[in-house]
């Protein structure tokens, strides 16, 4: 099966060596991902509901540049640094999934990457028959 890397050019990525999506067959796996803008800065500083939101439209974006959509997603992992906002985050999560009811799982960690974010999310995508065709779009976004 062909692999195909997507980048977002984070400056991490580089780093530490990894993709912001990863599609082996019809699996797309987007690794964790914070609420980092275009500039590098936090989106959404002592917000959980607008980095969450801010977050899934990343992913959004990157899953159509695979040739998928929010529609195929099966799994999201919510890692955040206060459990206490689970209503701020769960807002932005069903915005996105209130429909679609992907396996969800949330977990307090310690800390993050950078102190500003308050959560970071990773999703597993399976594109369906009725997905729309695959982009070959290595970079761009």
């Amino acid at each position: 099966m062909e692999r195909i890397n997507y980048s977002s050019g984070s400056k991490w990525e580089d780093i530490v060596g990894y993709s912001r999506a990863v599609k082996v067959g019809n699996v797309i796996e987007v690794t964790g991902t914070v609420a980092s803008g275009d500039d590098g800065n936090v989106v959404g500083k002592n917000d959980g509901y607008a980095q969450t939101k801010y977050i899934y439209q990343k992913m959004e974006k990157v899953l159509q540049r695979a040739g998928a959509t929010m529609k195929d997603v099966v799994r999201v992992r919510m890692f955040v640094t206060d459990i206490s906002k689970w209503q701020e985050y769960g807002k932005a999560h069903s915005e996105f999934f209130k429909e679609i009811r992907p396996c969800n799982t949330m977990v307090e960690v310690k800390a993050l990457i950078e102190p500003d974010y308050l959560i970071e999310i990773e999703a597993t995508a399976i594109i369906t028959s009725s997905s729309p065709a695959a982009s070959t779009e290595l970079y761009g976004y």
